[in-house]
């Protein structure tokens, strides 16, 4: 009985042995079976990632294809818009078939039998009006001694110029511009610049502004702001630096843009080289003589200009600049100005017609000028110097009535320098605001005193400026001017002006 006992017993011990080893044994073939199905999936993740990132090289590969095609279809493209002035000259310089009904254009004409037409003809003109604390005799004797500043309270026809440009044959285009204003009507520029020489080299001829700085070479309708920085209108006088001559400009082979430019002036333009040949001296000095005499009585220049993309949305442009020249001081008087000048523009690839941009640009300029010693009687004779002063009326009054000094001067240098800085954003589609600050200063004595000499006393100046451009081919500009300098009477002066301009016709776009 007790062994039949013993046998139940034993039995179902087996047999729950069995039911745990088997039971093991599917846990592990499940374990197995997911682990292996953890590893399919990491699998299929890896080579479905490998599968994308070859796409992504593909597409990056094709953007870079597509890049490359469009910066070769943009350089032709430039290329053919250089060109197609001068082709369509061409093609109107071909003697054409005459018939009655077709009437002869309004802006043609013929010049030795072959037909002549203007590729860009247009008009700008300026005017503004304000008020300020200085008196009109103050506003015009030097506080805005540029030739295009408005120079009293109320209004002042700032400029009208008419613009002529076009191509004259297939190696030369040609240039025109002349200014109206309530004084007159004067030639600013006219001159002709090659457009096939070698060697990256283009020359220009004529009756021309001087490559100097970045805004001497700009016609005022090109300025930021409405008046002409303080030490330009010293150093450059009012009207701008500008002569009769020739400049040779040299497209370097360097890897980014850089040109190298020399030009030869004339020296005795009057206002138009105050720094030089010009019978009105700086800080009061007679002026004796001003005529050429030699190529050592021209005026030359030197500039080398260079520009950089420092990212795809931002360049930047930096000049060195030189002239030298006579003055009308004496023999001995020569003259040197020397200019360093900057231009920082951010515009954005999503911009709308150019907006938003940040533009900041800055010039700085020092002259030294070597005055001559001076005796009343002096040298290219006194008759000549009592004609070429400008307070002279004529007739044979002695040099004591002349307005000349009548004690000798001695020798001096007369040193002056300043820089204008400005920084105008555009911060939606027309409309932008900046500042710009100003100081000049000198040293050397004017006769007179230098602070009461409104051209070389201690300056500073500081513009904000709001610009609404209603269209492209129009502008207003809210600007105020705070002055302080020791020739006025109250050492400091407040100006509101209200500049408004248009444009029609067709004008090309000024160099950056």
């Amino acid at each position: 009985m007790v062994r039949l006992l013993s046998c139940s017993t034993t039995v179902p011990s087996y047999w729950g042995a069995c039911g745990a080893v088997i039971f093991a044994t599917f846990l592990c073939c499940t374990a197995a079976n997911a682990e292996e199905n953890v590893r399919g999936e990491i699998d299929a993740l890896r080579r479905e990632i490998q599968k994308l990132q070859r796409t992504r090289d593909a597409q990056q590969q094709r953007i870079d294809a597509l890049e490359e095609q469009l910066r070769k279809l943009e350089r032709k493209a430039a290329e053919a818009t250089a060109n197609e002035a001068l082709e369509r000259a061409v093609r109107e310089a071909q003697p054409q078939p005459s018939t009655a009904s077709a009437p002869a254009p309004i802006w043609g004409g013929t010049v030795a039998g072959m037909p002549l037409r203007l590729l860009d003809l247009s008009f700008d003109a300026m005017v503004a009006g304000g008020w300020s604390t200085a008196t009109d005799n103050e506003l015009e004797g030097g506080l805005q001694a540029g030739g295009h500043d408005p120079i009293r309270r109320g209004f002042t026809l700032q400029q009208g110029e008419i613009s002529l440009i076009g191509a004259v044959d297939p190696y030369f285009t040609g240039e025109a511009h002349i200014l109206t204003t309530t004084h007159g009507v004067e030639l600013e520029e006219a001159f002709l610049t090659t457009t096939s020489l070698p060697y990256g080299l283009q020359a220009e001829a004529g009756y021309m502004l001087t490559e100097y700085g970045l805004l001497n070479p700009l016609h005022p309708h090109a300025w930021d702001w409405i008046d002409q920085p303080v030490i330009l209108s010293r150093l450059l006088g009012p009207e701008g630096l500008r002569s009769p001559g020739v400049r040779v400009g040299w497209l370097t082979p360097l890897p980014w843009f850089s040109e190298l430019h020399f030009g030869a002036q004339n020296a005795n333009e009057g206002e138009f080289t105050p720094s030089f040949l010009s019978a009105d001296a700086v800080g009061g000095r007679p002026g004796v003589r001003t005529s050429t005499r030699s190529f050592g009585d021209l005026l030359y220049l030197l500039r080398w200009e260079n520009f950089w993309n420092l990212t795809p949305h931002v360049g930047f442009k930096f000049g060195s600049n030189l002239l030298h020249g006579p003055n009308s001081t004496g023999s001995d008087g020569e003259t040197w100005i020397y200019g360093l000048d900057f231009k920082l523009r951010w515009r954005p690839e999503n911009n709308f017609r150019g907006w938003p941009f940040f533009l900041w640009q800055t010039e700085v300029h020092k002259r030294d000028y070597t005055a001559s010693h001076f005796l009343p009687a002096q040298t290219e004779s006194s008759a000549q110097a009592l004609r070429l002063h400008p307070r002279h009326s004529g007739g044979d009054e002695p040099p004591g009535d002349s307005g000349l000094p009548t004690e000798p001067i001695a020798e001096d240098i007369l040193r002056d320098a300043g820089f204008y800085t400005q920084a105008l954003y555009g911060f939606r589609y027309g409309w932008a605001t900046g500042v710009r600050l100003e100081y000049a200063s000198g040293r050397g004595q004017s006769l007179g005193g230098r602070a009461s000499d409104p051209l070389r006393s201690d300056r500073w100046r500081v513009s904000p400026l709001l610009v609404w451009h209603p269209t492209e081919y129009s502008r207003l500009r809210l600007q105020y001017n705070y002055d302080r300098t020791p020739f006025l009477s109250d050492k400091d002066a407040h100006t509101v002006w209200l500049g408004a301009e248009i444009l029609y016709g067709r004008h090309p776009a000024h160099k950056y």
